[in-house]
């Protein structure tokens, strides 16, 4: 099972049912079509349009470089999490992944970023499309982010862009048809071995993983392979390079 994790995170704030408010996955992939000659247009172009994207990672420059590509007339990036700094703290030493302010090759292009700010509602100037989005600062306390009063804004927008990360694999009749389970975080539940308490159906990727980056699934990938091997022979001489529990190194 390599079924990915493509179920979005959403965001329940007033307002969220109005028109131009988007996934990134509706949006992103359409984008890709008209580049690759299948459309002639997109739905979702946003050519000339004031554009705010919720989320800072992967996903969210992406949606940045398309859109200045289509022409956008402004693109906004939002992000819950505080600037990191161009430092290391002590959180993240060496050889641990540093947790650093980073300029992709989508931000080169231009854009604004906006750190710890939370989306409060949308605004609509007909009941119908998204006008505007309400902000407010944020900070942590008491494990949780908590608005600082007095700091709303409302930023113009023509299209949002939801680009929060992903909850797990998309509900489908095959979980229940192969009795498979699914762990707290709504992956598919595996033994370090990949292997599931279904004999014979073994998981890898973002499916058991949760999402995560391609080379986890390119790694995940070949050891799910020896997995496999070793169930249908007996052994195995494929590489196995990590198990399903191993994660990114971490203090």
């Amino acid at each position: 099972m390599c079924v990915g994790s493509t179920v979005a995170r959403e965001l329940e704030v007033p307002g969220r049912d109005l028109d131009g408010i988007y996934q990134a996955m509706e949006f992103l992939p359409l984008a890709n079509r008209v580049q690759e000659g299948d459309l002639t247009e997109s739905p979702y172009d946003v050519a000339g349009k004031h554009v705010v994207i919720l989320g800072g990672g992967d996903t969210g420059a992406d949606c940045l470089g398309t859109s200045h590509r289509q022409g956008a007339a402004s693109v906004t990036q939002l992000e819950i999490m505080p600037n990191p700094g161009t430092e290391r703290s002590e959180f993240s030493p060496w050889p641990t992944y540093p947790m650093i302010y980073r300029v992709s090759s989508a931000h080169e292009e231009g854009g604004e970023r906006l750190f710890s700010v939370s989306t409060q509602k949308f605004h609509s100037a007909d009941n119908q499309k998204v006008s505007g989005i309400e902000l407010a600062e944020v900070e942590f306390v008491d494990g949780s982010f908590a608005v600082v009063p007095g700091t709303e804004q409302v930023l113009k927008a023509d299209v949002v862009l939801l680009a929060m990360g992903f909850t797990g694999p998309e509900p489908a009749p095959y979980v229940e048809q192969l009795g498979l389970e699914l762990d707290s975080r709504g992956n598919i539940k595996r033994g370090e071995d990949f292997s599931t308490e279904s004999e014979g159906v073994f998981v890898a990727g973002d499916a058991g993983r949760g999402q995560s980056l391609i080379v986890w699934a390119i790694a995940e990938g070949r050891a799910a392979a020896a997995a496999v091997d070793q169930f249908l022979m007996g052994s195995s001489n494929l590489p196995r390079p990590i198990t399903a529990f191993d994660r990114p190194l971490v203090v």
